[in-house]
């Protein structure tokens, strides 16, 4: 869950959506049209013959996690099924990203971030995020408890562990210029996607985690963290991380499948929300290779955080939007400012339940 985001900010500007077709499974395909020899046939079907599923496809990320338990739920509970979707749900290929693929229309749905479809608007890749996964931003500054850091201030001498991302070292000079330290005073060491837990303390003294995971495997294995969280840092890197993403053309000419899809999905969710026990061995029965007492641990915490303090899950404000957009073109991470309210939708969300 950590190291993600390097591919999400470097691909988008370095990769062509050439790569896109690797995949396949687009939903909405048409039928093929009737042959000369076959001409075409008004049939009404029989009222108790089912609809043919449509078939969709939801591209993760990275690999599964609690980040992702919804979908699983939403698929293993029939909730897609209700909405006469066969959704499958598929990992990236090496060398392409979720969003390059459901930018071009060959996954229909992703997970991505936002500072991902940020960057993405801002360079004309059509993008738009349908719901937000979890509320507030639950990644933090990561440090062994003995290195004494509780404060940007105390960035100043140290390692800092990363993927070599340029939004971090804007985060980094943003956060710390805050508290009167000098960025100049700190070490950059690119890691990629190494282990937290093998490099904290050895190769890094602060590392950028998702508490979500690394935080809870840390707290089972009684490691003692400093933790600085990023949304406690700057309200505007309280940002949607992540989020639920389709491409333009969905959203304008497909919205009956996007409606379905969001609520069956917000679905799924809210089970998460109500019964995380129940949701992680959902999760864990896709992904049988997880830590079991990880995942459930994971779930547990995460399951409070999805909708956290909002009316309903999913949901996503544009002065959300509006200010990390502003935080990243000040910062020249975006080539320009992008149009806030075209990079985000609430309008798939089922209406809250009161």
């Amino acid at each position: 869950m950590k190291k993600q985001t390097t591919r999400l900010f470097t691909s988008m500007l370095t990769l062509g959506l050439s790569l896109a077709l690797i995949v396949t499974g687009c939903a909405g395909q048409k039928q093929a049209s009737p042959s000369p020899e076959q001409p075409e046939q008004e049939e009404t079907p029989a009222a108790d013959t089912p609809a043919e599923a449509v078939n969709v496809t939801v591209m993760l990320d990275w690999l599964p996690n609690t980040n992702h338990t919804g979908l699983y739920v939403a698929k293993e509970k029939g909730y897609y099924q209700e909405q006469g979707l066969n959704v499958e749900i598929v990992q990236p290929g090496e060398g392409s990203t979720a969003d390059q693929l459901v930018a071009a229309g060959k996954a229909d749905f992703g997970i991505s971030y936002q500072e991902a479809v940020t960057q993405a608007r801002a360079t004309d890749i059509p993008l738009v995020s349908i719901a937000a996964v979890i509320q507030h931003n639950t990644s933090a500054f990561a440090s062994l408890k003995e290195a004494n850091i509780t404060s940007p201030k105390d960035f100043e001498g140290k390692r800092y562990g990363g993927w070599g991302s340029p939004v971090e070292e804007a985060v980094l000079k943003a956060v710390m210029e805050k508290a009167g330290a000098d960025y100049a005073k700190v070490e950059n060491v690119t890691l990629g996607i190494a282990d937290f837990f093998a490099t904290i303390g050895r190769d890094a003294d602060f590392e950028w985690i998702y508490y979500g995971w690394d935080g809870i495997e840390a707290k089972r294995r009684n490691m003692e963290l400093n933790l600085l969280m990023l949304k406690d840092l700057d309200p505007a890197l309280d940002y949607y991380t992540p989020v639920i993403v389709t491409n333009e053309q969905h959203v304008s000419e497909q919205k009956d499948l996007v409606k379905k899809f969001v609520a069956a999905t917000a679905k799924g969710y809210q089970f998460a929300i109500e019964q995380p026990a129940e949701a992680a061995e959902m999760l864990l029965k896709n992904a049988p290779e997880l830590d079991p007492e990880l995942v459930k641990a994971s779930q547990e915490w995460l399951s409070g955080k999805y909708q956290d303090d909002a009316e309903q899950w999913g949901i996503q404000k544009q002065e959300v939007w509006e200010r990390y957009a502003r935080w990243m073109f000040e910062r020249n991470l975006v080539p320009k400012m992008i149009e806030a309210e075209k990079a985000f939708t609430n309008e798939f969300l089922p209406e809250p339940t009161r």
